[in-house]
């Protein structure tokens, strides 16, 4: 039977892209080496070539200069997200670093340069740890010129306009409430101003201008709870839809005269285009997700990344002109070419006040009665969606008999804002509620088996994974927290101070609902977990600090119950390393076989603890 490390991709992408401004290379960030790179590769096909990269850093995010003899990209220390910039001869000479100041969130615009290459626009907290300014970097004289965001707003420049007059950044207060900003860099007196403020609250997320500088394309929920595609005049200051549908439009790039945008339809993304405003068909492309887009500057071909169940994420060419859809890379590991991946049902099951839960179900080869593993996405604002998960870890695990089910419950994307919504200030409420009745739903196939269910998740999918263990009363076989909040109030108090008010919007103000939020707690409920439990932590993690481990690991410690805890020194919130990454899935993997498998819920070996 093939290993977990027979379905682990040749290499893992970062989602970033970016097309050379002849749009003859892509530039991306791949861990091919061991760690997050920057590569190169012809647009046409032929070898990827290393550009630049870090024993200790991962490349995030990349552009190009204008004249296309250069990069500059962003990179961090072993996950810390303490971003520092850098830039780059395109045949990977004359590495500089260009930051200034100590070490803080420095995040690069997406089209960052002005026309000349001489200014380069980014947001940085290093004047003051809570407040994310935004930058113009002199790259000639080395002066900055800052714009500081209004209270409770956390800026984020996006991009230069075509003429360079134009700064356009966003307002961040929530991940539904994403304001638009504009600074007139003309003016030496100018201050950043709010477009969308006559508009109401909801999400503008600005993308990629005209090539006059008459406007932008963005992506906005200001006509209904799905995002659609639009266009903004700056003349006429106002609206246009490009694209309404009843699903997110979740990319968006333009260039002469031709629009593409991908649709998540249900956890699938489609790919729409249109020139002047008139339809073009598209070649098919494979069922998957696509992460990021990169429309070639005169809109012949676009590159994305794509990822589907079926196969690990690639780099893929959409020719418009010749209607074709070709592969740049193969990262398809040992085992997908001699067994068939198994690709999820899409499902929904029966929650409280009449709602449906969408979920994804992998249900193995064989009849059962299967083991079933209950995964519940991070986030919580992110969705379960039709990919090559985990580095292979759900292949693995389907291949071995256990079954997956993934739910896209209350507070998920993807299916409208109001949907999102209903888990602000109330994690471990409604969310949990939803959790429940999937295992109920769990009940009423007669090829699983109940009473051999784990429960694992990463981020606010263990936080959900441990309050599953600690607050509803199923025979658990298992626990698998990936770097997962046990203490709502601590978690809260540690957050990042440029997230203060998100924290208050979307998880609750610290101050004035501690009560709630330590009722709320894992930790609170603790007493209550009797299953083994697996805990993953990266020491370096500024969402989720250790701390948050710490706590739930010493509570069932003390009263003897089975946890294997496994601190990664040089890791922060998730996997940068791919060494650590498959030391992770394998011992999770492991972990799953023995509590699900190898063992039965009434009878399962001693785990020792370590």
């Amino acid at each position: 039977m093939p290993g977990y490390l027979d379905f682990v991709p040749q290499q893992r992408f970062q989602p970033t892209l970016a097309l050379s401004p002849d749009g003859h290379l892509i530039a991306y960030s791949s861990h091919v080496s061991g760690h997050y790179d920057l590569w190169v590769a012809p647009v046409a096909g032929g070898e990827p070539r290393r550009v630049a990269g870090f024993d200790d850093r991962t490349v995030r995010q990349i552009a190009w200069t204008p004249c296309g003899e250069r990069l500059v990209f962003t990179a961090d220390e072993n996950g810390d997200e303490q971003f520092r910039l850098y830039l780059v001869a395109a045949d990977g000479s004359g590495l500089t670093e260009i930051s200034s100041g100590p070490d803080c969130q420095r995040v690069l615009a997406t089209s960052p340069f002005d026309p000349t290459g001489r200014f380069l626009a980014y947001t940085a907290n290093d004047r003051d740890p809570a407040a994310q300014d935004l930058i113009i970097h002199d790259l000639q004289t080395g002066e900055l010129r800052r714009f500081t965001p209004p209270d409770g707003v956390a800026f984020e420049a996006v991009s230069l306009s075509p003429d360079g007059r134009w700064l356009l950044a966003t307002g961040f207060r929530s991940n539904t409430d994403i304001a638009i900003y504009l600074t007139d860099l003309s003016d030496p007196d100018a201050t950043p101003v709010c477009l969308t403020t006559a508009l109401g609250e909801g999400v503008f997320e600005p993308g990629a201008w005209a090539p006059d500088a008459s406007g932008f394309h963005l992506l906005t929920d200001h006509w209904s709870e799905f995002t659609a595609a639009a266009f903004y005049d700056l003349a006429a200051r106002s609206l246009q839809a490009i694209a309404r549908p009843n699903w997110d439009v979740e990319v968006l790039d333009a260039a002469a005269g031709v629009r593409i945008w991908s649709v998540n339809e249900g956890g699938s993304s489609r790919l729409h285009a249109d020139r002047d405003g008139s339809p073009i068909p598209l070649p098919d492309i494979p069922p998957g997700v696509i992460s990021a887009l990169s429309l070639a500057p005169d809109a012949s071909f676009a590159v994305i990344l794509i990822n589907s169940a079926a196969r690990p994420a690639e780099i893929a060419v959409v020719d418009l002109a010749r209607h074709e859809f070709r592969y740049l890379t193969d990262t398809r590991p040992p085992a997908l070419h001699v067994i068939d991946p198994i690709a999820p049902e899409l499902i929904t099951y029966p929650a409280r006040d009449g709602r449906d839960v969408h979920a994804l179900l992998y249900r193995p080869d064989g009849p059962g009665p299967h083991p079933v593993l209950l995964f519940i996405h991070g986030g919580p604002e992110s969705q379960e969606r039709p990919i090559y998960a985990r580095s292979g870890l759900y292949q693995h695990l389907l291949h071995q008999g256990i079954a997956i089910l993934a739910p896209n419950f209350a507070g998920s994307t993807g299916y409208g804002t109001a949907h999102q919504k209903l888990i602000y200030c109330d994690w471990g409420g409604i969310d949990l509620d939803d959790l429940d009745h999937a295992v109920q739903y769990l009940h009423t196939l007669d090829w699983t088996d109940p009473n051999r269910l784990a429960v694992m998740g990463s981020s606010y999918g263990g936080f959900a994974a441990l309050s599953c263990l600690a607050r509803l009363p199923y025979p658990w076989a298992a626990g698998v927290s990936m770097c997962g909040p046990s203490n709502l109030l601590t978690l809260a108090k540690a957050s990042p101070p440029t997230w203060k008010t998100f924290v208050a919007t979307v998880l609750g103000d610290p101050d004035t609902r501690a009560e709630h939020l330590l009722q709320r707690s894992p930790v609170t409920h603790a007493d209550n977990i009797t299953a083994p439990l697996f805990v993953l932590q990266g020491a370096h993690d500024p969402r989720v600090p250790q701390a948050e481990s710490d706590q739930i690991v010493a509570r069932l410690r003390e009263r003897g119950v089975q946890v294997r805890y496994d601190i990664y020194p040089d890791e922060g919130h998730g996997f940068t390393n791919r060494a650590n990454e498959l030391t992770a899935y394998e011992a999770i993997s492991a972990f799953l076989h023995t509590h699900l498998i190898a063992t039965t819920a009434d009878h399962p070996e001693p785990l020792q603890v370590g």
